[in-house]
């Protein structure tokens, strides 16, 4: 008896874990600051319905460098088979050397952050959803680390709107395209790319962002991930979140009325918002300020 104890003890210590690490960088601006603290509040509240997910978010003044650090050096005891997501969204600027994440206070670079992962065993999946996030893919990238950036270059600087769709990946049943319940990864950059393509089209607008993902540890990143170029074998096979327990937000009536005037409003920012120069000033901080006001009122219902 005292045999099968322990082996039953070792068995649940030897299991993998599978951490969640999400950063809402600076905004600059009340509605990038709204949009970005918002969108790492609804990423946390579905990832915390995974069962046994360790979940962890820096957002507002928290978002700083030595906050990034201390939370990723912490992850250094980790086991090989555990796996971390670590979520990045908001502003980046590359200058053709390297990629910074901007926070408050210091930036940190991708050179920085790639040191700090390269000393955590378990398995990593990076989604870089910010601008000139493309220019953080070759120095993020290893052999076995999923990297996805919403664009494909350092020089696609506008802000982006990638983090939105892939959050909604994972409330929407269409991202499951296997059908297994569950969100892989290669299903959620998949969702959201085509997504974000049809955000433009819709808005009638130069696509500004152009997703990229990359699992080999070498080469430029693809848009459409297969068997011939290589890509998405492991993404494929990474699970981030399972349907069945974020069943409670989809199927709530409420949260879906809120989740639907969340995007409302956040497309008509993004109108607005490219509408500015011909828009007189007044009407334009009148009708900003009022949309900033509904939002964080949709926000606060959302997070109740």
């Amino acid at each position: 008896m005292k045999r099968i104890l322990l082996l039953a003890v070792a068995a649940i210590s030897l299991r993998a874990d599978s951490y969640f690490l999400t950063v809402a960088g600076l905004g600059g601006e009340d509605q990038y600051d709204q949009r970005f603290s918002g969108w790492a509040s609804d990423l946390t509240k579905l990832l915390k319905t995974e069962p046994g997910a360790k979940v962890d978010t820096l957002s507002g003044k928290d978002a700083t460098k030595a906050n990034i650090e201390a939370k990723l050096r912490a992850l250094a005891t980790t086991k090989a088979d555990d796996s971390l997501v670590l979520v990045l969204i908001g502003h980046g600027t590359y200058d053709d050397l390297d990629y910074k994440f901007n926070l408050p206070g210091p930036d940190i670079s991708a050179t920085e952050l790639a040191g700090l992962l390269d000393k955590i065993p378990a398995k990593q999946v990076v989604i870089n959803a910010t601008s000139a996030s493309g220019g953080s893919l070759s120095t993020l990238q290893k052999p076995k680390r999923v990297v996805v950036t919403a664009t494909k270059t350092g020089t696609e600087k506008n802000a982006t709107v990638f983090a939105r769709f892939f959050i909604e990946s994972l409330r929407d049943p269409a991202a499951d395209t296997d059908k297994n319940q569950a969100v892989s990864v290669l299903e959620a950059f998949r969702y959201a790319e085509e997504k974000t393509g049809k955000y433009f089209e819709t808005q009638k607008r130069l696509a500004t962002e152009h997703a990229l993902i990359e699992d080999l540890g070498k080469g430029e990143g693809v848009k459409a991930p297969s068997a011939e170029n290589g890509e998405g074998l492991i993404a494929g096979r990474q699970v981030i979140l399972h349907l069945g327990s974020v069943a409670s937000i989809v199927n709530d009536p409420e949260k879906q009325k809120l989740l639907k005037r969340k995007d409302e409003l956040e497309t008509q920012i993004d109108e607005l918002k490219y509408r500015k120069a011909a828009v007189p000033q007044r009407e334009y901080q009148q009708q900003m300020r009022q949309l900033l006001l509904d939002l964080a009122n949709v926000q606060a219902g959302l997070d109740k």
